[in-house]
């Protein structure tokens, strides 16, 4: 789905500004979301374990890159979005305190980006990385492998 902000009447009497209409593409507010997410401290990564390995596998691949909507999800609609993200924790952190910081700091950075209001942003905690000096393992997932 592609979200719609502008629409107007062309002609010579509508300021500059609001001539044509303006879309902007799930894909983006994925993007914006996952960068928004990945600056709150106790954040580790976003993404299940399978998007992590698939990603992983991606960024080494000559030529390759991260995504920085993975582990995003999005709904959007003509002046609203919902957004699902999958994240893991750093060991250690209040999960209730890093979740609540990033649903403010991604309805902040969608909002202020796209004019978009964000209606929800749910959060799927799939795992907790650990200390690289407590186990030596990385996230509790690499530990089952």
């Amino acid at each position: 789905m592609v979200a719609m902000l502008q629409t107007a009447q062309p002609g010579p009497q509508e300021p500059p500004a609001t001539r044509g209409r303006t879309t902007i593409a799930d894909t983006v507010v994925e993007k914006i979301a996952g960068i928004a997410a990945r600056e709150v401290p106790g954040i580790n990564a976003l993404g299940g374990g399978f998007t992590r390995t698939m990603g992983a596998v991606r960024d080494r691949v000559p030529g390759g890159h991260a995504s920085a909507g993975r582990g995003v999800t999005v709904e959007a609609g003509e002046k609203q979005t919902a957004i699902d993200l999958q994240v893991v924790v750093a060991y250690g952190v209040s999960i209730r305190e890093v979740a609540a910081e990033v649903r403010e700091t991604v309805v902040a950075a969608v909002e202020r980006m796209t004019g978009l209001e964000v209606v929800e942003v749910n959060i799927a905690v799939n795992d907790v990385h650990l200390p690289d000096d407590l186990h030596g393992m990385g996230t509790v997932a690499d530990r089952r492998r």
